[in-house]
């Protein structure tokens, strides 16, 4: 069995400005090509940023020649028409972005979006041949209550949608009390919840052994070690500590110990 390859993701969400793109993009492509492969000639873990839509375009020119992946944050599920104010697919791709987040808990939040739309989201992203970055996660009342497991698996049922594979989904877990809280899971409770959803995914998906789960909330150097070591963590989703190149790098380093970086 082929050990699912760690994903090092950073969701710069309504941040970042054209100066991020030799600030932050640029230096991170670089790392990228720096990264020695393993022995066996693998790829360490791959790396994906998510700008705002505006700078998709310019980041991907700018580091086109790098492993650096580049991902939108949301799209429509339409393929064009009257979405004022929303970008579809088509263009996220033609932009040069292999990925899309959907369902983000401030999405699903601030723009009440359903686990039902969150699928049809997804499944316009794969079906035009692009990567779904799928997030799930509980509130801290349902987490306090017990319930925490319970959410997710339901969020996970209607979010996937058919003909999801692991080759174009990845799910993220994101306990939303944790999201730019500084509150971070503990590790038994992280742990515990991957296994959950790994055990969740067999229901849904044939592949389920091979779909990356990638941790995310309040991730920084300091933990994202630990998290990443974990049982069923293969990578992170990282906000804040996403802006600024010096950190994202440590957290990447966290990654992969058979990697000379």
């Amino acid at each position: 069995k082929m050990a699912r390859l760690k994903m090092i993701a950073g969701n710069w969400k309504m941040n970042g400005s054209i100066a991020s793109i030799d600030e932050l993009a640029k230096p991170l492509a670089k790392f990228m090509d720096l990264t020695q492969h393993e022995e066996s000639g693998e790829k360490c873990f791959e790396m994906l940023i998510c700008p705002p839509f505006p700078l998709i375009d310019r980041i991907a020119q700018a580091t086109a020649s790098s492993d650096l992946l580049i991902g939108a944050q949301d799209c429509h599920m339409n393929e064009s028409g009257a979405h004022t104010g929303d970008t579809s697919v088509d263009l996220i791709k033609e932009l040069g972005a292999t990925h899309i987040i959907v369902g983000h808990s401030e999405r699903r939040a601030d723009h009440e979006e359903s686990s039902a739309v969150v699928n049809v989201k997804a499944k316009a992203a794969t079906d035009k041949g692009l990567i779904s970055v799928i997030c799930v996660g509980e509130l801290k009342e349902e987490r306090e209550s017990g319930e925490a497991v319970n959410v997710v698996s339901k969020q996970l049922e209607e979010s996937i949608p058919s003909g999801a594979t692991a080759k174009n989904t990845i799910i993220a877990y994101e306990p939303v009390w944790a999201i730019g809280t500084g509150l971070v899971a503990n590790i038994q409770d992280v742990v515990d919840m991957h296994a959950a959803i790994r055990t969740k995914l067999s229901t849904i998906m044939s592949d389920f052994d091979d779909v990356r789960v990638l941790y995310g909330g309040s991730v920084k150097p300091g933990n994202a070690k630990d998290i990443m070591s974990s049982e069923n963590v293969d990578g992170v989703l990282v906000g804040g500590a996403a802006l600024d190149a010096e950190s994202f790098i440590e957290i990447a380093k966290s990654a992969n110990n058979k990697c000379s970086i």
